[in-house]
């Protein structure tokens, strides 16, 4: 008795149409990772025009595979094209700042709320916090702006929620951009970075509504900040 060969499934077999995009995939996602992390730093700052010529000699790609790369960018709000201009690091809108603004206290907020020290300990919030005394000590207030986000991404996974964490990851990012808009990093960051302090000290010492209330406060001068800077930085 002879056993049947198994065939392949039609299904999978018409996979194989589409293994040549594997490695054009791989390449715009790459390339993708090089721009953010560009964008990201401020070496890109928003407003910038992304000069395709320039880009695909630097990181020798062509030019489907960055244009690919920019549509995975304008997704995450991090890039913008613009019609016969070509493709620019995104400057956030006021609107923006108010949604991300919304976005962070229902995180943050349900995060200290829920916060139990018997459960885990906010190492991460510590750590974040050294790393911005260490940028202000050397005068690095872009720096200080980085570590602040790294404290308040630190607020939000105290929620011990993947899902959670990869929601707010383009929040992150594109706050990223908004504090890069802002004009004076020093007069923009010094003020908070104090006020971090008493809010990590409020959440380890489990006076979860005392500081709730502080990151609540936090959260909307820091907003009306931002949000009156734009109108003399914003066109």
């Amino acid at each position: 008795m002879t056993t049947p060969v198994d065939r392949p499934d039609p299904v999978y077999t018409a996979l194989s149409e589409h293994k040549g995009l594997l490695a054009r995939s791989s390449r715009s996602s790459q390339t993708a990772d090089i721009v953010r992390a560009s964008i990201l730093d401020g070496a890109l700052r928003p407003g910038t025009r992304l000069s395709e010529p320039d880009i695909c000699a630097a990181l020798g790609v062509s030019r489907n595979t960055l244009r690919e790369a920019f549509r995975s960018l304008i997704e995450e709000r991090l890039v913008t094209h613009e019609l016969n201009r070509g493709a620019f690091v995104r400057i956030p809108t006021s609107d923006d700042v108010a949604e991300l603004y919304q976005c962070r206290r229902v995180v943050e907020g349900a995060a200290v709320h829920g916060f139990d020290r018997a459960d885990q300990e906010p190492t991460e919030l510590a750590a974040a916090l050294a790393r911005a005394d260490a940028c202000a000590r050397e005068q690095d207030w872009t720096g200080v702006g980085t570590a602040d986000i790294d404290f308040h991404k630190a607020i939000a996974a105290l929620n011990r929620s993947r899902r959670l964490d990869q929601m707010m990851s383009n929040v992150w990012n594109e706050l990223r951009l908004v504090f890069h808009v802002m004009a004076d990093p020093l007069t923009f960051h010094e003020p908070y970075l104090a006020r971090n302090h008493e809010i990590y000290q409020a959440i380890v010492d489990g006076r979860s509504s005392e500081a709730a209330k502080m990151l609540a406060d936090y959260l909307t001068d820091a907003e009306s900040h931002i949000r009156g800077a734009y109108t003399h930085i914003v066109a």
